[in-house]
């Protein structure tokens, strides 16, 4: 995986870079003190994987995230706990907080590199429109698509619900988002991608996915969903 790492503090830079020679699967491509550079870096180079402090004096890390149109995955590093909820608005992969060993580290960037795995799976199961594979605490269960009604957000976890069962997978709704075909599936909240072929009816403010009342987020819109 190539990273990157974002931190105004020289000392946070050297750590992270020593710590990520620890972990095989990272390259650490750059280190960046100033947020811009490392912008003008993204839009040139592939990243695979962002760690990234929140608060940085011309722009926080949330903030840039919100201006990189394809962000990679991230792992925040932070000496502050109070944006911990919010990062998981930006489907973080995990939330480090300074001063933090290396075990813990490395078990961020663990979970870092699952992701990405199931994300190259991910785009390669698209070629499957009938069914996906689904972890499931040790299981990989097979879940056909069509009974699949809508997905929620729980935590650390995504939820399938599906016509007989619900199947709780340790993901980020991004990583959800990216193994179902755009033209059957789509995202209308933060928390939530419901089956198009489901829906009973809607309106600006929610869609009933077969009973299920389900809110539609303020960033997103019914012409964008092409229901």
């Amino acid at each position: 995986m190539n990273a990157i790492v974002i931190d105004d503090e020289p000392k946070a830079l050297d750590i992270v870079r020593v710590f990520a020679e620890k972990a095989s699967f990272i390259k650490v491509q750059g280190t960046f003190q100033d947020a811009f550079e490392a912008l003008d870096y993204m839009q040139k180079e592939p990243i695979d994987l962002l760690f990234l402090d929140i608060k940085m004096p011309d722009i926080s890390g949330l903030e840039f995230l919100k201006i990189v149109s394809t962000p990679p995955l991230v792992i925040f590093t932070t000496a502050y706990s109070e944006h911990a909820v919010q990062s998981y608005d930006f489907d973080a992969v995990d939330y480090l907080l300074k001063p933090f060993a290396l075990a813990r580290f490395l078990k961020a960037c663990t979970k870092a590199h699952d992701a990405f795995k199931l994300r190259l799976t991910s785009v390669a199961s698209l070629s499957n429109t009938e069914s996906i594979f689904v972890k499931n605490g040790y299981e990989q269960i097979r879940v056909q698509l069509d009974d699949i009604l809508y997905l929620e957000a729980g935590g650390n976890y995504v939820v399938f619900i599906t016509k007989t069962q619900k199947i709780a997978s340790r993901m980020t709704m991004s990583e959800a988002e990216k193994t179902l075909p755009t033209e059957r599936f789509a995202r209308i909240h933060r928390s939530y991608i419901i089956a198009k072929d489901k829906v009973d009816r809607y309106d600006r403010y929610e869609v009933c996915v077969s009973g299920h009342l389900i809110p539609i987020g303020a960033n997103y819109t019914l012409d964008t969903l092409a229901i």
